[in-house]
């Protein structure tokens, strides 16, 4: 009786390497913050697929977490009490959960528990739109309960009157204009790697090109 040779033996050698993911790991979940329009969404959803972290919307959260829509809270409860909701769900995202990339509401940065628990345990990063491009992005949705309440670019101005001296507070800003969300998330790439000093993106020489239309004197 002959012996037979062992199947799927694997060869000696160096273990397979891995395959490519982010060349670094974020150390701390990315916040972003910033008025309706800005590109919370959109920007968050790309940065988590191109970071290989998970994309989490704070209002998806908290409307799963109440069973109802932000606006019927805010209807039935209140600011206050919805500002409450938001505070503990925020809190528990950054402090149960791994690292991800965490987009919030236009007002939860105001709130000043929030964001203070923003900065112990996360990196808060501002998308900073002028008006235009806000009324842009919004003019197509109707699910904007503050917008629905007159006109939308008088409700947009006063918004940011009343919180981009705030949002300045964040660690990071990074302008979102009509350019595609692809180069906005370079941009933020761009901005975590020089802050955190460390590299996000693998091989990265393409993403130098946005650079010199960068128009960093835009405010």
């Amino acid at each position: 009786m002959t012996a037979r040779a062992p199947s799927h033996t694997p060869p000696p050698g160096p273990p397979q390497s891995p395959p490519p993911g982010p060349a670094k790991a974020l150390p701390k979940t990315v916040v972003l913050v910033g008025l309706m329009g800005a590109g919370k969404s959109a920007i968050g959803r790309r940065l988590a697929a191109r970071l290989h972290l998970p994309f989490v919307d704070a209002d998806t959260e908290i409307e799963a977490a109440a069973g109802c829509t932000i606006a019927e809270i805010f209807a039935r409860d209140g600011e206050a009490v919805f500002r409450s909701v938001e505070r503990k769900i925020i809190a528990r995202l950054l402090t149960e959960q791994p690292v991800h990339i965490l987009a919030t509401g236009g007002g939860a940065f105001m709130d000043p528990e929030t964001r203070a628990m923003i900065r112990r345990h996360g990196l808060s990063v501002w998308l900073r739109a002028e008006l235009d491009v806000l009324l842009a992005r919004t003019a197509r949705r109707t699910h904007r309960p503050l917008l629905n309440a007159g006109d939308p670019k008088e409700i947009l101005q006063k918004l940011m009157t009343a919180r981009y001296p705030v949002y300045t507070e964040a660690d990071l800003t990074v302008i979102s204009d009509e350019r595609p969300p692809e180069a906005t998330v370079e941009q933020v790439l761009d901005a975590l790697e020089a802050h955190f000093g460390i590299a996000l993106r693998q091989g990265g020489h393409h993403h130098h090109r946005h650079h010199a239309a960068h128009p960093s004197d835009k405010h």
